[in-house]
């Protein structure tokens, strides 16, 4: 499976040619700061297996953990990039142009998670950190 998307204006375009590690909710504060939603969904991807076909990112130094790279022109927020386990990254799922292709596995950060959000499934709740990448 190929994944493409890219920013809202079209400056950024990326692909990811290969399926992700893994999916999920994040309701961390950077994660609701950065974007101004309430949730984020992200996938994760081989570092190997991204790369952008149209533009640069921008390059934002969300915390001492990692980078965020967005649009500088219309500020689309296209994926997180920790600084240790640098094999992975996450790509935000509302960049994607199939958002739907892929589907959430977990919710990390939930002790943040804003108390009038209440997504109704069953999948698993992580207080904070991700489980490790299956």
């Amino acid at each position: 499976m190929s994944i493409t998307g890219g920013c809202h204006c079209g400056t950024l375009r990326f692909i990811a040619a290969s399926d992700p590690v893994e999916c999920g909710y994040c309701h961390c504060l950077i994660c609701q700061r950065t974007t101004g939603a309430a949730v984020l969904i992200f996938n994760t991807f081989k570092t190997s297996d991204f790369r952008y076909e149209k533009g640069v990112p921008t390059v934002y130094p969300s915390s001492h953990h990692g980078t965020r790279e967005l649009c500088d022109r219309c500020g689309t927020q296209i994926a997180y990039r920790p600084k240790e386990n640098t094999e992975f990254i996450d790509v935000n799922s509302g960049a994607h142009d199939d958002p739907e292709q892929l589907s959430p596995q977990y919710h990390i950060w939930f002790e943040n998670r804003l108390p009038w959000l209440n997504i109704d499934d069953n999948l698993p709740r992580y207080p904070r950190e991700k489980p490790e990448l299956v």
